[in-house]
């Protein structure tokens, strides 16, 4: 705070105290004051010790303080009263029983706090409410239409904490509520009595499971499994019961402080409020290692998506085509010329960077020969010796190996409608500068976009409504995916088409599990060394027809399964940029930047990073001839 007077003129946002409140409030609820609370646009979630809560925004209302403080009480119970390694054990396969599962174990954990503690309640109300009030669901009359765990989790919800769910999503619970009661009406009696045990309520919840036909009866490997979780169930039980003795102080302490600074001051922007989704718990960010799951080691999420829970209603109307196709030559040439325009006002900074990287690489590739031998090339040098002295042997020359590899790196690019403007036209500057960089250096580069056909669905959606709406389609739209510049084509035959980005009208959703399949696909094709595959996104993957008819996480399901697939079992070596989005907590190998004019130093320094890795270090004051 400034002082009056000649003191500091530096003034705090009015924002910062609730957000110190909140974050005191996680790790008191949580019992851990180890925890790291961070705010940003992304969707909130809990991943380790680190919480993700939403920004609030410039004048919030109390119905967004709110939810803010739903969603710290959520996490912040999720990371008192569950157990990861419980849950692995417990918990189906990826799928539909899957989500399900997850979705009713937040019930749980949520109802512990709401049962506990009024206020905590009321937040965790707002939250629900907000999810809900798209109202996507107030008139859905067809079981295809409402989405299972979302109905079960109201369900579930009501059960142990007697709130009657939002009235927009009254009719998702109506179309599934006869049907659930009938089929498992005792397993819901259960709930109530084990929801302090996640042991015991996650078998309520497998035997529930199994009435709904979500599952088949458990393996023998499966009961071990609940055996060996059946040990840990005493101890779990009990780390809950003192969690929630430390809640019931913490919340009512760091609620005073919240609601001292909501009736204080006005808040100043800090951003934009972040969308509320249903939390999804991040098991696939977890090591595969410490899974107890089965791997199905002969199949892969990269060749057959559909046995890791990802379907695609129809792939008719996909297309991957080169950015000749979409435009004709004379349009290209206009937005090339507005591209120009462009560079002009960020070449300096850029092929500054640019530079750096082209020294970093040539000097990984300084060429040595070693002369006179009896073997190699024939030295013309020293043709002249034969002249005077005919009898003087013939001398040749080898050059020494290097250390760098033949290297070829695809940049892949989020051509989705939020990167419009700035973000894309500096994505599109980045990827020609790189390009003909990293050509000179002898280094190929291959230049791939995705985006969708159509928004909020396309041929795929109406081919789906044709057929009557059947239930579980999977993906929902028209992919498309763009080759701006394949790795062997060079620059200047390319260099028109990555002016395609600037086109009105080609941005559209993003679907990047599948995009990122489909390039790793083309790498893993090429006959280089060493592969490099560099995605640069703005955001999490969304498609409101896809996500209209499936869970909220079911295109960033399939993208954490891709991403782990490519990251743990394949040769390509995968870096990730994100704009304003943290991609770190997707990808192992990632930097996020808040700016799109940080896009080249962080372009810059990844690839720079990267050679290095493996590639001699730069020796000073020797010289040599680059290759």
């Amino acid at each position: 705070m400034s002082t009056g007077g000649g003191g500091s003129n530096r003034k705090e946002s009015p924002a910062e105290p609730f957000k110190r409140a909140l974050a005191s409030t996680v790790r008191a609820i949580a019992g851990d004051s180890e925890i790291e609370v961070a705010y940003s646009a992304g969707k909130p979630a809990l991943s380790g010790k680190a919480v993700q809560l939403p920004e609030p925004s410039r004048v919030p209302t109390p119905r967004e303080i709110a939810v803010a403080r739903g969603w710290a009480d959520s996490l912040a119970l999720t990371a008192a009263c569950h157990d990861e390694k419980l849950h692995r054990k417990l918990a189906p396969q990826a799928g539909p029983a899957r989500e399900v599962f997850e979705s009713i174990e937040q019930a749980r954990v949520e109802s512990l706090g709401s049962n506990r503690m009024p206020g905590m309640a009321d937040n965790i109300t707002a939250k629900i409410d907000d999810h809900y009030s798209h109202g996507r669901f107030m008139d859905v009359t067809a079981h295809e239409e409402a989405p299972l765990e979302e109905a079960l989790a109201l369900i579930v919800r009501e059960k142990l904490t007697g709130k009657p769910p939002p009235p927009t999503a009254q009719a998702l619970v109506d179309v599934w509520k006869p049907i659930v009661e009938e089929r498992a009406g005792d397993s819901f009696n259960k709930m109530h009595e084990w929801a302090d045990d996640q042991v015991k309520f996650g078998r309520v919840v497998q035997d529930l499971l199994r009435l709904l036909e979500l599952t088949e009866e458990m393996s023998e490997g499966d009961q071990n499994d609940e055996d060996e979780a059946g040990e840990d169930s005493e101890d779990q039980g009990e780390q809950s019961q003192e969690a929630g003795d430390d809640q019931s102080e913490g919340q009512e302490r760091a609620n005073e402080e919240q609601m001292a600074q909501g009736e204080d001051g006005e808040f100043e922007e800090v951003s934009d409020s972040a969308d509320s989704d249903d939390f999804e718990m991040e098991a696939d960010g977890e090591d595969p290692a410490d899974s107890d799951e089965p791997w199905r080691p002969n199949q892969s999420v990269l060749d057959n998506p559909e046995a890791f829970g990802y379907a695609v209603y129809n792939k008719t109307f996909d297309e991957e085509i080169s950015a000749e196709e979409l435009s004709t030559p004379e349009e290209l040439e206009r937005l090339r010329t507005f591209l120009d325009k462009e560079l002009r006002s960020l070449s300096s900074v850029v092929s500054r960077l640019a530079n750096k990287l082209q020294r970093r690489l040539l000097a990984q590739q300084n060429r040595a020969w070693d002369f006179d031998i009896e073997e190699g090339v024939l030295d013309a040098a020293r043709l002249t010796r034969i002249i005077i002295d005919p009898m003087f042997p013939l001398t040749f020359k080898r050059e020494r190996d290097t250390d760098f590899r033949d290297t070829v790196v695809t940049l892949v690019l989020d051509n989705s409608g939020s990167m419009r403007g700035r973000p894309i036209m500096v994505a599109a500057c980045c990827a020609d500068i790189l390009a003909r960089t990293l050509e000179r250096c002898g280094v190929k580069v291959e230049i791939l976009g995705f985006t969708t056909r159509a928004w909020k669905g396309g041929q795929s959606r109406e081919a789906w409504l044709a057929a009557g709406k059947p239930a579980g389609p999977g993906r929902l739209n028209d992919l498309r995916h763009i080759v701006y510049k394949s790795a062997d084509a060079p620059w200047r035959r390319a260099k028109r088409n990555l002016a395609l980005m600037m086109r009105e009208g080609l941005l559209k959703e993003n679907i990047d599990g599948e995009a990122l399949a489909w390039a790793h696909q083309r790498i893993l094709a090429r006959p280089e060394q060493r592969r490099i595959l560099m995605m640069i996104s703005d955001g999490a993957p969304v498609d409101d027809s896809t996500l209209s008819v499936n869970s909220g996480s079911y295109l960033e399901m399939h993208l954490r399964q891709v991403i782990q697939e490519i990251e743990n079992k394949s040769p390509v070596e995968l870096l990730a940029i994100g704009i304003g989005h943290d991609v770190t907590r997707y990808y192992q190998r990632a930097v996020t930047i808040t700016d799109p004019s940080e896009l080249a130093g962080a372009m810059t320094d990844q690839l720079v990073d990267m050679f290095e890795e493996n590639g001699q270090p730069a020796t000073r004051g020797r010289r040599g001839r680059a290759a």
